[in-house]
């Protein structure tokens, strides 16, 4: 291993940390607003920052140029089309949160329905972030940098003990961020390793182009063009791990969940300063969204190109960073690589224990707690979280190919059954507490049956499209025929000044444009016609 890559991967990673110290040492982390929503106090290219980096892993990274390698850039689905949610959730979510001056997004569940409703939320956030994120971040993350730093012939390890060394490795470092510096520190953290990641990013299929090309960019793009044009082509068919009819069905849904709903990610919103620095940071966020096409699957095209196709898909991004990339800038990318890891595993360990902590905690066991006994016992849930993560981490090892495919559709046992509930109680005022628990219960046990028990031969991204409207309806259904006592109204409750963007809407809908001439200049009728 080179001594240049080890350099530079420690000057960077400790860059990172100095820089987020000094701006977080000062902080007030003994209240929830302090530790939990960085003091509400976060402007929007620190939000844009960190809900880039809390989004961006290694399950992107490899995920996703092992399905540009093996397939094609339709599924950039999961990227470009987040650009149109963040719109709406600018636009729409973002205001009603900070509206109602929540911390956790379940806490709008209990004054919309009823206390049972929040603590079913909550359980099934907590669920998909200990067992289906904190694991999965910490293993992909472990790979990678194994494979970047041949940790396993270095230390003579076997595959196994080489895992659980840097999973605890990269998730000691990630439980001090979100544990002992919190909310702020893991934002601060965020952004700047969200730069290093734009540089890093970019730098692969910018290179990865001049390789193929033989010195120049262009002509490496045109190799792509001319012996590979199908990968260009951004209309999945129903083959295609994206057809191109999940983007009006649940492939909108799952972005809006995630990007709208999902603790992890709407926390750094609601922590915004004010409701301009938040619109302004959820959207500069969507347009960073749009380039995610270039970094996170352009360079598995370039290595079907460059390799052939007999690689293993998730060996195509790995193997083109070694090849192309000179040593001493290796570490340097590996060390915006464990930022990406970091970034994803503090926020959503945060994210967690502030559930655990305002949710379970402090109405369960201690309902007059002051903050600060909030915070500390928040911390020490923190830690055994992070220990549990970090020890089953290693075993998905054993799990079958197919992991990022395998992810979605274990987070569509919650995400869209959450978004349900959650719009229908937006948009409306009668629909009672017992429709969000059986809509809850119908969908989440026949998404189960679907994927568990039938082959029904649809796509799991229509199946969720599907239950999505059938539970709407159903809501619908039992506010009809049971409404609530009186009219729901939400109440201001507001912490910060409330006044919008000027810039809102013009913004907004240049983002959207922007996101359908990206679809069509990558379509049949595009460049590769």
């Amino acid at each position: 291993m080179n001594i240049f890559t080890i350099g530079s991967f420690l000057f960077f990673t400790g860059m990172v940390a100095l820089i987020s110290y000094l701006f977080t040492r000062k902080e007030n982390l003994e209240t929830q607003d302090g530790y939990f929503l960085g003091g509400r106090s976060l402007g929007a290219w620190v939000i844009a920052g960190s809900l880039m980096l809390t989004n961006l892993s290694t399950e992107q990274l490899v995920g996703l140029n092992a399905q540009g390698y093996s397939d094609t850039i339709a599924v950039m689905g999961w990227e470009v089309g987040s650009a149109i949610s963040l719109v709406i959730v600018a636009f729409f979510l973002l205001p009603r949160y900070l509206k109602g001056g929540i911390t956790t997004i379940p806490d709008f569940l209990e004054e919309r329905y009823d206390f049972g409703t929040k603590q079913i939320v909550t359980i099934l956030f907590l669920f998909g972030y200990v067992f289906n994120l904190l694991p999965p971040i910490l293993y992909s993350g472990a790979v990678a940098l194994n494979g970047l730093f041949e940790i396993p012939e270095i230390l003579g390890l076997g595959r196994i003990a080489s895992l659980y060394v840097t999973v605890f490795a990269i998730g000691i470092i990630g439980a001090i961020y979100a544990i002992f510096g919190g909310l702020k520190a893991v934002a601060v953290s965020d952004t700047i390793n969200g730069i290093g990641l734009l540089i890093g990013g970019l730098m692969i299929p910018i290179i990865g182009l001049y390789v193929l090309g033989d010195g120049s960019i262009f002509s490496g793009f045109n190799t792509i063009v001319e012996n590979s044009p199908e990968k260009l082509n951004s209309v999945g068919d129903e083959n295609s791990p994206v057809p191109f009819g999940t983007m009006f069905t649940g492939m909108l849904l799952v972005n809006l969940f995630y990007w709208g709903t999902a603790q992890h990610i709407m926390q750094r919103a609601i922590a915004a300063k004010n409701l301009k620095e938040g619109q302004k940071g959820v959207l500069i966020a969507a347009f960073l969204k749009l380039l995610g096409p270039v970094f996170l699957i352009l360079p598995g095209i370039i290595a079907y190109n460059m390799f052939g196709p007999g690689l293993e898909p998730t060996d195509a991004y790995p193997r083109l960073v070694t090849e192309v990339l000179p040593k001493p800038l290796v570490g340097f990318f590996a060390a915006v690589l464990f930022g990406a890891i970091l970034s994803s595993f503090n926020s959503a360990l945060n994210s967690s224990v502030t559930l655990i902590a305002l949710n379970i905690y402090k109405p369960y066991f201690n309902p007059k707690a002051p903050d600060r006994v909030v915070v500390r016992k928040g911390k020490f849930v923190g830690i055994i979280l992070a220990l549990f993560a970090m020890c089953i981490a290693p075993l998905i090892d054993k799990v079958p190919q197919g992991f990022f495919q395998y992810l979605q559709i274990v987070n569509g046992f919650y995400n869209v059954p959450i978004f349900t509930i959650l719009i229908v109680g937006y948009l409306t005022k009668r629909v009672p507490s017992i429709a969000a628990k059986i809509a809850l219960f119908v969908f989440i046990s026949t998404y189960a049956m679907t994927q568990l028990v039938w082959d029904t031969g649809i796509h799991f991204l229509h199946i969720l499209g599907i239950l999505f409207v059938a539970c709407t309806t159903l809501m619908l259904v039992i506010g009809k025929i049971a409404p609530r006592d009186k009219d729901f109204e939400l109440e201001e409750n507001a912490k910060v000044d409330m006044s919008p963007w000027k810039l809102l809407y013009p913004v907004g809908i240049a983002a959207s444009v922007a996101m359908i001439v990206i679809y069509i200049l990558l379509s049949p009728i595009g460049i590769i016609s």
